[in-house]
């Protein structure tokens, strides 16, 4: 079994939780995916953070094309590794 991990960058909380309800649906996903805040440098507001959506994939069978249209569903994007 392989330890792929993709992280998707998304805009804000609510667009995070939402994608991470759908990625579960629409990929079939084993794991919940794992909701991170990442607040950028220098920034004290929540609501300016961005949030990542860690996605373990241990079979390897996500396509990372699909990863990436899926998060721009929301304006975010897949980060590379």
């Amino acid at each position: 079994m392989n330890d792929v991990r993709h992280v998707l960058v998304l805009p804000d909380r609510d667009a995070a939780e939402e994608a991470a309800e759908a990625l579960g649906e629409r990929f079939g996903l084993d794991e919940e995916p794992q909701l991170v805040r990442d607040a950028l440098a220098g920034e004290d507001d929540a609501e300016d953070a961005q949030w990542l959506l860690v996605v373990r994939d241990g079979t390897d069978r996500l396509d990372p094309r699909e990863l990436d249209a899926f998060a721009g569903e929301w304006d975010g994007w897949r980060e590379e590794p």
